[in-house]
């Protein structure tokens, strides 16, 4: 199933991106980001993942102990994350708004698929950094792909987004295309599945594959989906793809660690440099939960 090589990918990504998270594309054109360094932005160690790997190993693990998708247990493994530091190396230090507003209205009384936010304004990516497990579950459907997204981030822009993603992943462990093959294949299937909905609109870049604009890459899902089709198409091993994606600035942990889960599953977990992923602290309890999770639909 290539759980580790998508897991492991995205945990990196974001672990490179930690340290300089808000930092200018400017400022890292000047000095780019070129291997695994700590502190910066949130002082913390080299290796230190974010919030996107804490509820990306969440969802796993809530997936591994209730035998697939049940959503008021996902959301009690997020407040345990967000109220304990469960899935965190150290401590919780970052939490986007969407996603804070989100389980404090669960923590209040409010239903898991009631709690996510649902205005135009809650697009982040908040959901779509957390829906890579999401690709693994077999026969995995939209609804169930958009009510995930919607325990933070309900908008159908963002429901969209996550389906693409899955949609990008699943065709990378399901077929042997190349990189822009499987870009167009998940399109197409969105494409279709969503064309009464004018929130398709937003995705016409990546489905026209027409990036000769602006790549903006701050935390709007939009932006985001869109860096992450850029860096892939533009790179050709797993290391380039990922410092790429971090370069870019902006929202740096988020970009390269969606980047990394999908570079990950298509280079595979042995492209992955050995000398990062020994400076991730605690990855053997991920690789652990990666076997887990495989295990559970390998009985399937």
């Amino acid at each position: 199933m290539k759980v580790k090589d998508g897991i492991c990918g995205f945990l990196i990504g974001d672990a490179l991106g930690v340290p300089v998270e808000f930092y200018s594309r400017r400022e890292l054109e000047e000095d780019p980001v070129t291997d695994m360094i700590g502190h910066g932005t949130y002082d913390m160690p080299k290796g230190t993942w974010s919030d996107d790997s804490s509820m990306t190993l969440a969802t796993m693990r809530s997936i591994v102990n209730m035998k697939g998708i049940d959503y008021e247990d996902i959301m009690q493994e997020f407040c345990a994350w967000y109220q304990e530091d469960k899935y965190c190396q150290y401590f919780r230090f970052d939490i986007g708004n969407t996603t804070s507003r989100s389980l404090n209205r669960y923590l209040n009384g409010e239903e898991a698929l009631k709690s996510g936010g649902t205005s135009t304004h809650d697009n982040g990516n908040g959901s779509l950094m957390r829906i890579l497990p999401l690709a693994y579950v077999p026969d995995i459907d939209y609804e169930s792909i958009g009510n995930v997204s919607a325990l933070t981030h309900g908008h159908d822009r963002s429901k969209i987004a996550c389906t693409l993603y899955v949609e990008i992943a699943k065709s990378m462990l399901e077929s042997d295309l190349t990189i822009d093959e499987h870009i167009k294949h998940a399109c197409d299937k969105i494409a279709e599945y969503y064309k009464e909905n004018e929130e398709l609109e937003h995705f016409k870049r990546i489905i026209d594959d027409d990036f000769s604009g602006e790549i903006r890459s701050g935390g709007y899902v939009i932006d985001t989906i869109e860096s992450v089709v850029y860096c892939l198409k533009n790179t050709s091993n797993y290391k380039d793809a990922v410092l790429k994606a971090v370069n870019l600035g902006g929202d740096t942990d988020t970009t390269a660690a969606i980047c990394g889960g999908l570079a990950g599953i298509y280079y595979g977990f042995d492209e992955i440099p050995t000398y990062w992923l020994e400076s991730i602290p605690h990855l053997d309890k991920v690789l652990s939960l990666c076997e887990e999770f495989e295990e559970l639909y390998d009985k399937c």
